[in-house]
């Protein structure tokens, strides 16, 4: 029967195809065998056309030896679809598992997400070099070692030694970051007081007895023992070589007394001839620092500060609290630098005092203001 009919002329009606039955059925996925052959297949054509394009030869020979490489990289190009078929062959079913089973996908999305045991290896790595690093990196690296250094140093000076040598105890790691940054800062000083008092105690008789209280990384240590002046290094973490672990402002382990029995006196048992405090006054009980270099001593022996200039409220003050304790003022000298101030005091007798007398004392420290910095 026709579509419709007109008079001179008429449609026949077209079949219908039965498209409902078909579109009801899921698509056949094509099978690892056909995606093979239909790249082969795509390969083969796409040389055929790039061998149109190649100049004929006009020897067998030489065809022979132009068709040498075409079938090499056509066998190349083949085995490369052939495994690239495989891995799509391989993740359409890791699909279809997935989906027939929620359960064992969600196990497997899991599992994924697990960190490997390569990949917990490589976060143990060490931080690249600053070698490896490119200027902008190393400037961040260098703000950020800069800003770690002044919390820590303005830390230092907030609390009492107590405190800041059961910090450095506790985690070994902020005494390295702490001097890592100290030797950071050096470089940008005009001049470095340790360097100074190298020059200075190069002078000295070699049998001289040097104790320096808060060294650090013992500078002036390294640079004095070849010269033949012995050099006693305290701080709060023992490197195991120039420096010994002691809390200067509580007990520094070294012989000598603070009296011996009588009103007036130097004390007995001291084996030291000079005491250096290079930027070391930092805690809250600094005064009693300045109590111990006095009790390990010698008599008349020698006591060498040098401290930051802002943080003197009042030289005068400061001189006086020292006098209090038993040293007498010999040189100041703020030429060095218009950074540090350098000090010389002289070891004197002293009356005994009482420990309410030393509490007193203490309380004076605030002479000494602490380093802060501007938060940025």
């Amino acid at each position: 029967m026709s579509i419709f009919e007109v008079g001179g002329w008429a449609v026949k009606a077209a079949p219908v195809r039965e498209t409902t039955q078909r579109l009801s059925k899921k698509r056949k996925r094509p099978s690892d065998h056909s995606k093979i052959e239909t790249a082969g297949v795509n390969v083969d054509k796409l040389m055929e056309k790039l061998t149109k394009g190649l100049p004929k030869t006009s020897t067998s020979t030489g065809s022979q030896n132009a068709e040498e490489p075409r079938k090499k990289k056509r066998k190349k190009l083949h085995s490369r679809d052939v495994t690239k078929n495989e891995q799509v062959s391989v993740t359409n079913s890791e699909i279809r598992d997935r989906e027939s089973s929620p359960t064992k996908a969600k196990n497997q999305h899991k599992r994924d997400l697990r960190p490997s045991k390569t990949t917990s290896k490589n976060s143990k790595q060490k931080a690249p070099s600053d070698a490896s690093l490119t200027s902008l990196q190393k400037g961040m690296k260098d703000s950020l070692d800069g800003a770690r250094f002044r919390l820590i140093n303005e830390k230092l000076y907030k609390s009492d030694s107590h405190e800041a040598h059961k910090l450095m105890r506790d985690d070994p790691k902020v005494f390295e970051e702490y001097h890592a940054g100290f030797r950071h800062q050096v470089l940008s000083w005009p001049t470095n007081p340790i360097a100074h008092y190298v020059s200075l105690f190069a002078s000295y008789p070699p049998k001289t007895v040097i104790a320096d209280l808060g060294c650090g990384d013992a500078t002036l240590a390294a640079g004095l023992l070849p010269k033949g002046i012995s050099v006693i290094s305290f701080d709060l973490v023992s490197d195991g070589k120039f420096v010994v672990e002691a809390d200067i402002c509580e007990k520094i382990p070294l012989p000598g007394s603070e009296d011996s029995g009588m009103e007036k006196s130097s004390g007995e048992g001291q084996v030291i001839d000079v005491v250096v405090c290079a930027l070391s006054l930092m805690g809250l009980n600094w005064v009693n620092c300045i109590r111990e270099a006095w009790r390990i001593l010698k008599p008349g022996g020698q006591l060498h500060i040098a401290e930051v200039a802002s943080r003197f409220t009042d030289i005068e003050h400061f001189q006086n609290l020292l006098g209090s304790i038993g040293f007498r003022i010999k040189t100041k000298d703020d030429t060095l630098s218009s950074h540090f101030i350098l000090f010389e005091f002289i070891k004197i007798p002293r009356l005994r005092k009482s420990e309410r007398e030393w509490v007193k004392l203490l309380s004076r420290g605030i002479v000494l203001k602490p380093c802060e910095y501007k938060r940025r």
